[in-house]
């Protein structure tokens, strides 16, 4: 999984390209990172052009959701299309998590 950030004011919006697996643990760091950045309100977590999510994947979504809480930040996932989608909509990421389409 690779990922680039574009911030504007209070938005920070992070694009996710590839594959998100448990082989990419390691670098949900580099992206709490991003939530914890003063004057963030908006966080947006853009999928469109991720190929593939698995649980493990699925699970830094809800750890990176927890993050933004606890520090009042609203975080959005949007743009999941195909398998990732289903992957998230099997999930019911949903119900805790804003999903926009």
């Amino acid at each position: 999984m690779d990922f680039s950030k574009i911030s504007t004011g209070e938005e920070t919006e992070v694009r996710l390209t590839g594959r998100l697996e448990f082989t990419d643990h390691d670098r949900l760091r580099d992206i709490v990172e991003l939530v914890e950045h003063p004057g963030t309100q908006r966080f947006i977590i853009a999928l469109s052009e991720l190929e593939f999510i698995d649980s493990a994947g699925l699970g830094m979504l809800l750890i990176l959701q927890e993050e933004a809480e606890s520090r009042n930040v609203k975080m959005i996932v949007r743009g999941a299309r195909g398998d990732v989608k289903r992957s998230i909509d099997l999930a019911r990421l949903d119900e805790i998590i804003t999903i926009e389409p």
